[in-house]
């Protein structure tokens, strides 16, 4: 049986954290995929970095997941901030 992962990828743009969030059986290739502009369109021409995954024993867990995350965007604020003091990252946004 398959496993799959919940992410959530953050870049850098115009001075703003942005985050994109999905699911995937292959997490270091989907990255790939993303890095490459050869992911979503939204992720195209952005250099991106893990901020987040968790893993799941079914697809369909994983795609509930998936859309639960995408949808809070306090976790997702609560997520990038945790990203950014455990990577040292002095960001401060315009």
């Amino acid at each position: 049986m398959n496993k799959f992962y919940v992410y959530m990828l953050v870049s850098i743009s115009k001075n703003n954290l942005i985050s994109y969030v999905g699911y995937t059986n292959n997490l270091k290739k989907r990255l790939i995929l993303h890095n490459n502009s050869k992911g979503a369109r939204f992720t195209k021409g952005r250099k991106w970095t893990l901020a987040y995954s968790k893993l799941y024993d079914s697809k369909t867990i994983a795609m509930k997941e998936e859309y639960s995350l995408k949808h809070d965007i306090k976790k997702r604020k609560k997520l990038k901030n945790k990203f950014l003091k455990n990577e040292n990252i002095n960001f401060t946004p315009l």
